[in-house]
């Protein structure tokens, strides 16, 4: 018992260490935001956004994400425009929006209706949420096959599983959510977050679980959550957040 606990404060010490290191190379790592973000459902190949006035107009950068795609502008594309018009054109059809919102310095984010041709400020609630649903359901069934493969059978272990699991899991992911779909730093805010999960979770599993030992209980904790973080991690370079 003892030489359990001793290995759980061990490694949640490690734990908490790994944080401070890992928020600091965030945020010394932390490229510049962009000044504003379009995020286009479904685009097209061919679409092309620039923002301007007049003859003078600078082109949006481009990402692909699967189901979506980024056209950004940072500040520097912006320096010396003074009407922010929207040009969005494809080899069939163009258009123009004016953005007559207040801005701020970065971190703008819009939604590009290319059918009804409008732009909508924010995330929608309801991109929101199937995002977020589906990370979690995706964790839940990595973290749920660990559990089962680590021997745990009784329903109360399971019932505990996807109370503290629907905890967690929601509440990073509704985290995440906050984020700028482009922040340069958001994974490393996982790996924070995680490590901040890992060690609640060892806690959490050793108390309210009866079922195996501590050892076990831990070393669940410990690969659910590595494999759930590569996974996070692989999600976020192909998907939108």
């Amino acid at each position: 018992m003892f030489k359990s606990k001793r290995i759980t404060f061990t490694i949640i010490v490690s734990m908490l260490f790994m944080m401070a290191v890992c928020t600091s190379i965030s945020f010394g790592n932390a490229a510049e935001p962009p000044s504003i973000l379009i995020i286009v459902p479904n685009a097209p190949n061919d679409l092309h956004i620039t923002i301007g006035s007049n003859d003078e107009y600078n082109e949006a950068s481009k990402r692909d994400k699967i189901i979506e795609t980024y056209y950004t502008f940072y500040s520097r594309d912006l320096r010396n425009i003074h009407d922010y018009n929207l040009r969005i054109s494809t080899e069939n059809n163009s258009f123009e929006i004016a953005l007559e919102e207040s801005l701020n310095t970065y971190n703008n984010v819009f939604i590009l209706n290319l059918e009804n041709q409008s732009l909508t400020k924010g995330k929608s609630t309801s991109r929101s949420i199937k995002l977020v649903s589906f990370r979690i359901i995706l964790t839940l069934m990595i973290e749920g096959l660990v559990f089962l493969l680590f021997g745990f059978r009784q329903k109360r272990s399971w019932i505990i599983f996807l109370i503290i699991n629907l905890i967690t899991q929601g509440g990073l992911n509704l985290w995440l959510n906050g984020f700028s779909p482009l922040a340069s730093y958001i994974i490393f805010s996982l790996i924070f977050a995680e490590l901040i999960i890992f060690a609640v979770e060892i806690i959490a599993f050793s108390t309210l679980v009866k079922e195996h030992s501590g050892y076990r209980k831990v070393s669940f904790v410990l690969v659910a959550n590595l494999l759930s973080l590569i996974a996070g991690g692989y999600m976020i370079t192909i998907l939108p957040i």
